[in-house]
């Protein structure tokens, strides 16, 4: 569960799972943390510091980055400096000061925080393509992270690309070609409700079984819950269905890769 849209309005990640009466593990977004560290106080040479002993105190078992709604995602490939962190949160800093408003939207920051949650060996989710008027759709392309996808393929940590209409397709290329990438398409399924199905078949046609992630993109409402575990099995089971070259028994283990298996295995539960 990421709760760090609007958190103060939500059922936390413990209050979730003492209704749902199962586990629920908590997603930090990377955004949230760097602006709560500068919220409680810090400098810009205090300032990689602060966030990585943040981190280090949530029990979280992923990070997530909405780099796409504040800068877009053509993050360059390489680890930013020292020296381009501090300066960065100097600027960023000094914009706080004058404006009043904690918002972070700097290339260099987003990228030190991606590489904090990878030093962290926490899987990294990322925000991809279909969103609200608060994002660039052009610049949501998940091709544009193609560098940075480079740079961390030999790290061993997850980088999940999430929702991705319309850019689907191109995720589900990026999931071929990369061992660490996965995709999901939570958030397009429940908007095109029963196109849901076409959807999915087509980050089926390039994206390994063994990549693919169930998201219901639920929020607020436990509605939002049920209905997008309900429109993803339908669309599920549309491609299941018409598949006529395996077995049930082949059916029923995509099913539970792309259920909860990959999951399982992708967040280490």
């Amino acid at each position: 569960m990421d709760g760090g849209f609007r958190p103060e309005s939500l059922t936390d990640v413990h209050e979730l799972g003492a209704l749902a009466g199962t586990a629920t593990h908590e997603i930090v977004r990377l955004e949230t943390l760097a602006e709560e560290v500068v919220r409680a106080g810090t400098s810009a040479a205090n300032f990689a510091t602060h966030c990585a002993e943040a981190l280090a105190r949530r029990t979280a078992v992923g990070c997530k980055s909405i780099a796409a709604y504040r800068v877009g995602l053509r993050l360059a490939g390489m680890r930013p400096t020292d020296t381009e962190v501090r300066v960065a949160a100097d600027r960023w800093l000094a914009m706080v000061a004058r404006s009043g408003q904690i918002r972070l939207a700097d290339e260099a920051l987003h990228r030190f925080l991606v590489w904090l949650a990878i030093d962290a060996r926490l899987p990294v989710q990322f925000h991809v393509g279909f969103g609200d008027a608060d994002l660039d759709l052009a610049e949501c392309d998940p091709l544009l992270l193609t560098g940075l996808l480079r740079a961390t393929r030999g790290r061993g940590v997850p980088i999940l690309l999430l929702h991705n209409y319309p850019f689907h397709r191109q995720a589900a290329y990026l999931a071929q070609v990369f061992p660490h990438v996965f995709v999901d398409i939570g958030l397009a399924t429940h908007n095109a409700g029963r196109r849901g199905g076409a959807l999915l078949a087509e980050l089926l046609e390039i994206a390994p079984f063994g990549k693919v992630l169930y998201s219901s993109d639920a929020f607020g409402l436990a509605e939002h819950h049920y209905l997008g575990a309900l429109i993803f099995r339908q669309a599920l089971s549309e491609f299941l269905d018409a598949e006529d070259s395996w077995t049930a028994t082949d059916a029923e283990h995509v099913s539970e890769l792309i259920g909860r298996q990959n999951a399982r295995r992708v967040y280490r539960l």
